[in-house]
């Protein structure tokens, strides 16, 4: 059961899909980004234009002017408008108060519709609810937003050097241990703020394409080793010391925020995803480490995401938090995120840690001679170097996330979560104890290439949600050496044609002997039903893969089933998972018909373990 938070929990992140666009307006959707977000450093508001005027010179260049000319009326300060053109998409964002983002958005809609009437095109009029003075009324609407306590406190916050958190019903001061918080609508003066009380915590966010759950449950296994008590944020909830106070996806600015307002949290790992980084900004202004896993082809033709460099300068927003002693952590043999890490001035300016497959990797060898911290594979043994010094982590034979190195993506999440850790000054003896224990058991790393024995088969699951992960997926099936091997293939609507045939030839690749592709109903995003399923089947057949091999279900549940059926001694059965609900029916129809879930290495069943705490270190 969960265990019941001292924070009011935030409701889910709002699931990854696109806004559908309403027909009557000139615009798709306007946007708070409430924290550090691609363009800024601060709050900002976005707008996101369509139809004939969202690409027209003069209705872009008069919307940048009028927010500049208004801005400026109200006393604010320089908003910097921004006109983002990227492929088809058109994004209008700029720097707006952290009191008065209501008012911005409503002088950046009010901006856009004049913009473009001006330049001859017709949009739905919402200029008129402004009257024929709209400074004055903005200005009007500005007062009334602003709320002169919180401006106060924030003031006190920063002179007291402590991180301030807000949405629409409650701030907080502080960060976990040291945390306070208040109703918004009734927040305390000044005078009143016990500050002598209240502190920071220390703080990771870790963002990339795949892997990021993974480091996040090890990270916070390795603080419970340390005797800290974890909190962390990811696309399954929030969880404190290895138990669910929230279950959902929190992989955005909500999951930080119950994260960082848990009076019991002293180190908080923060999963940022994507979505949460474009529609909203981050949740923290301030991190001591943040981690960029990698970056793989997903989610183009989102958000004005249309190529990998996108997608890696939007994961690098996480360097904006990086403290003057802080430390940004990348993947070393990411070429794409590497490149983007350089040319951003917010990234190129931070420290830096590096890991990646190899210790001898020519970037890690240049870092070491400037006295940096890295992490890497010298022929089996991971080898962690920090403060001049060179650590054992442990041979992969003995670390049980990795599969004797066979799982290399677990390699690469293992040497990100140790090298994070060592930066954030845990200790090293129980960075090597946790890494050596994470994995041995089903509940570590629940939905991440979880192993289970079941009628001679060995069934995999995972959540391999793009290309690169069922690469990786697959990859590490394949090197179980069996003779057949079955897979479960399925997509969310909200990616383009092009990246779900991807995904089958992806699978074609690995020469399977049944796929049974899979429906998501509550996943369509804009498409119908059947669609997706049908851009898998021709992708698979026209990659080579024998019609007479590929199956349909209607729904992730019956699919998976379906493969499950036919399990025998030889078969290895790949089932992607994309939902915690139907991941859990599974686990106990496995359990109720006597399946083990095995230790990745060990090859012994760990299932009787029965701990609940997934940050349970054995032999504390």
């Amino acid at each position: 059961m969960a265990e019941e938070s001292q924070a009011k929990p935030e409701r889910a992140a709002e699931p990854e899909q696109p806004a559908e666009p309403e027909p009557n307006h000139g615009f798709i959707d306007s946007r708070r980004l409430t924290g550090p977000s691609r363009y800024f450093d601060g709050p900002a508001v976005t707008l996101t234009p369509i139809g004939a005027a969202a690409t027209e010179p003069r209705a872009l260049e008069r919307w940048a002017a009028s927010v500049r000319d208004v801005s400026k009326a109200l006393g604010w300060p320089d908003p910097a408008p921004v006109v983002d053109r990227a492929g088809d998409s058109t994004f209008l964002v700029f720097r707006a108060p952290p009191d008065a983002q209501l008012t911005a958005t409503e002088l950046s809609e009010w901006a856009w519709e004049s913009a473009a009437a001006e330049a001859g095109v017709t949009v739905f009029d919402r200029a008129q609810n402004l009257g024929s003075d709209p400074t004055a009324v903005l200005a009007a609407r500005a007062a009334a937003e602003r709320n002169h306590a919180l401006v106060k406190l924030r003031a006190a916050a920063s002179r007291h050097k402590l991180p301030l958190f807000e949405d629409d019903e409650e701030i907080s001061i502080g960060a976990g241990t040291g945390s306070l918080c208040w109703p918004r609508a009734a927040p305390p003066s000044v005078d009143t703020v016990p500050w002598s009380a209240l502190h920071d915590i220390p703080t990771a966010l870790v963002t990339g394409s795949n892997g990021k759950t993974t480091t996040v449950r090890l990270l916070a296994s390795i603080a419970a080793a340390a005797g800290a008590v974890p909190g962390y944020s990811c696309t399954e909830g929030v969880f404190v010391a290895g138990r669910a106070v929230a279950l959902g996806d929190y992989s955005g600015p909500a999951g930080a925020r119950v994260v960082l307002r848990r009076a019991d949290v002293a180190l908080a790992v923060l999963e940022t995803a994507r979505g949460g980084i474009l529609r909203r900004g981050l949740a923290v202004n301030r991190a001591d480490a943040a981690v960029v896993t990698n970056v793989s082809a997903d989610h183009f033709g989102e958000y004005g995401i249309e190529n990998a460099d996108d997608l890696a300068e939007t994961k690098l927003v996480v360097a904006r938090t990086v403290s003057r002693d802080g430390t940004l952590v990348l993947n070393a043999d990411d070429h794409t995120l590497m490149a983007a890490a350089d040319r951003l001035p917010h990234a190129a300016h931070a420290r830096r840690a590096l890991f990646a497959m190899d210790h001898a990797h020519p970037a890690l060898e240049a870092l070491r001679r400037r006295d940096g911290s890295t992490c890497g594979v010298r022929g089996r043994l991971v080898l962690l170097h920090h403060r001049g010094e060179d650590h054992e982590i442990g041979d992969l034979s003995t670390l049980p996330l990795t599969w004797g190195g066979a799982a290399r993506y677990n390699v690469a999440n293992l040497a990100a979560a140790t090298l994070t850790a060592a930066v954030l000054e845990l200790p090293v003896p129980d960075i090597r104890r946790a890494a050596q224990h994470f994995g041995r058991r089903p509940e570590d790393n629940p939905g991440r290439l979880e192993r289970w024995d079941f009628r001679g088969a060995t069934v995999l699951i995972d959540y391999a949600h793009n290309p690169h992960g069922l690469e990786q997926l697959l990859a590490a099936a394949r090197s179980l050496h069996a003779g057949r091997m079955s897979l479960l293939l399925g997509q969310a609507g909200n990616r383009d044609d092009q990246a779900i045939a991807e995904l089958a030839r992806t699978a074609a690749r690995f020469d399977p002997d049944r796929v049974m592709i899979k429906e998501l109903p509550l996943m369509l995003r804009g498409r119908s039903l059947g669609e997706v399923p049908t851009l898998l089947e021709s992708a698979l057949l026209a990659a080579g893969v024998p019609g007479d091999r590929i199956e349909r279900q209607a729904d992730e549940e019956s699919a998976a089933r379906a493969l499950l059926e036919a399990a025998g001694p030889g078969l290895v059965i790949v089932l992607p998972i994309h939902t915690r609900e139907v991941r859990e029916r599974l686990h106990a129809a496995l359990a109720a018909e006597g399946a083990s879930a095995w230790g990745a290495t060990t090859g012994g069943s760990t299932a009787e373990s029965g701990h609940e705490d997934s940050n349970h270190i054995p032999g504390q």
